[in-house]
């Protein structure tokens, strides 16, 4: 007779375990901190979209042959000629006269014939006294004292091996440099066009322009602003391809060029009536 509330009781204990449980997820665990071998106190930032972590040295370019020409153009309304070529068969030297300017050498002529050169340029600064007006090596001799200025911030050199280049100056040393010329400023570095150029003083320019590989041009343009001669480079090339690096040189009343007839395209010739001896030339070799 008892038997009947006893088996209500169990049905209702199973009904309450039968109750559905609500789906509520559990909070998480808070996670783990570094393991007990790992350094405390510091903060790993995860590097931004444009960094790199351990990247490695740019690849070298590898330029198509350049044949060897004269390169006449214009670029913004700037016209430019001088001479285009490939370091693997042709190089530049430094040319200097320890003495006073034009005492070796009255012209950009003169000092090609002393080397016979097929082409040489006016090259680098100097002072009044007519000292180098920043560091340069001729055939492995040095000359000058470093220049830190602006007039000063790149480099023309070709290292003992016979590999040209044109850098930003970091540093003070010659060593196994068979070539080097300090000038400037820079016009365009890695493509884009050096900040801070003049835009108020229009002269005609000489240049030095590299591709980083083995292309080269070197020449003048006609009368421009430093700052409307780095736009122009930006924006175009005096030998069709792109510009990476490019360095000014001296130029107004000293621009002097001379590229003999066994250049294709030459002769030309610039040097008017008003322009000063200079101290120094880039005279173009073959190799």
């Amino acid at each position: 007779m008892h038997l009947r509330p006893m088996r209500a009781a169990a049905l209702g204990v199973l009904c309450l375990c039968l109750i559905p449980v609500a789906c509520t997820q559990a909070p998480p665990l808070p996670s783990a901190g570094p393991p007990s071998s790992a350094p405390t106190g510091i903060i790993r930032v995860p590097a931004k979209a444009d960094e790199t972590v351990n990247s490695p040295a740019p690849e070298p370019i590898h330029s198509p042959g350049q044949p060897l020409k004269v390169a006449r153009t214009n670029l913004s309304g700037i016209s430019f000629e001088g001479v285009a070529f490939d370091s693997r068969t042709h190089r530049l030297a430094v040319v200097d006269q320890p003495s006073d300017p034009g005492s070796r050498f009255p012209d950009a002529k003169a000092a090609a014939a002393s080397r016979s050169g097929l082409a040489a340029f006016n090259a680098g600064f100097f002072t009044p006294e007519g000292s180098p007006l920043g560091k340069l090596v001729s055939a492995g001799t040095p000359a000058g004292s470093w220049n830190r200025s602006s007039l000063g911030s790149g480099l023309f050199q070709e290292d003992s091996s016979g590999v040209m280049s044109l850098t930003r100056r970091k540093g003070e040393a010659t060593a196994g440099r068979r070539e080097l010329l300090q000038a400037g400023p820079l016009l365009v570095e890695n493509g884009g066009v050096v900040s801070g150029l003049d835009g108020a003083k229009p002269a005609v320019r000489m240049l030095i322009a590299w591709d980083g590989g083995s292309r080269w041009w070197i020449g003048r343009s006609s009368s421009c602003t430093l700052a409307e001669l780095g736009a122009a480079l930006r924006g175009g090339s005096p030998a069709s391809w792109p510009v990476r690096i490019a360095l000014n040189l001296d130029g107004g009343r000293s621009t002097d060029l001379w590229i003999s007839s066994a250049v294709p395209g030459g002769p030309a010739s610039f040097r008017p009536p008003w322009n000063r001896p200079v101290r120094n030339f880039l005279v173009l070799l073959p190799r």
